[in-house]
């Protein structure tokens, strides 16, 4: 891929469709679960776009060295690890505590009424665009440090 040339999945509109998880936790708290399950489903499938997409353009690109099939292989691991952590496992965790968390202290505080019910989920909102850069250096680490340490 060229400098010039836009990532669809992470340089575009396109990127937050891997952040559907983390609403749909969010919202946990006042819609069913067959909800939050879809949001999974999106940005899963999400993942799953940018890693063929990426697998592919690896691929395709055999002049240069790391193409072919094997880089391939190790573009597609590398992305799949690296979307499923950052996109999906960790914000979806974070989230999922961060509402649960701020319900209990709601309860333990005796809090009823509009604040009870929608506060886990504001908050829960709120805390997306904070969380998501941290997230995305540690994943950025701890893949240095583990799987791009021994596959190149």
């Amino acid at each position: 891929m060229s400098i010039t040339e836009k990532d669809l999945y992470r340089d575009t509109p396109v990127r937050y469709l891997g952040y559907t998880n983390e609403i749909g936790e969010a919202f946990r708290p006042v819609i069913k679960k067959v909800f939050v399950h879809a949001s999974y489903a999106v940005a899963i499938t999400y993942v799953l776009a940018d890693t063929a997409d990426k697998s592919k353009k690896q691929y395709d690109n055999r002049k240069i060295l790391g193409g072919g099939l094997r880089g391939a292989a190790v573009a597609s691991g590398d992305t799949l690890l690296w979307q499923m952590f950052a996109s999906v496992i960790i914000p979806g965790f974070t989230i999922n505590r961060i509402c649960w968390l701020s319900k209990v202290a709601l309860k333990a505080n005796k809090v009823k009424g509009p604040v009870a019910k929608w506060g886990p989920t504001m908050l829960g909102l709120l805390a997306i665009p904070f969380i998501i850069h941290p997230i995305d250096r540690a994943v950025d680490y701890a893949m240095d440090n583990t799987y791009r340490k021994y596959v190149k």
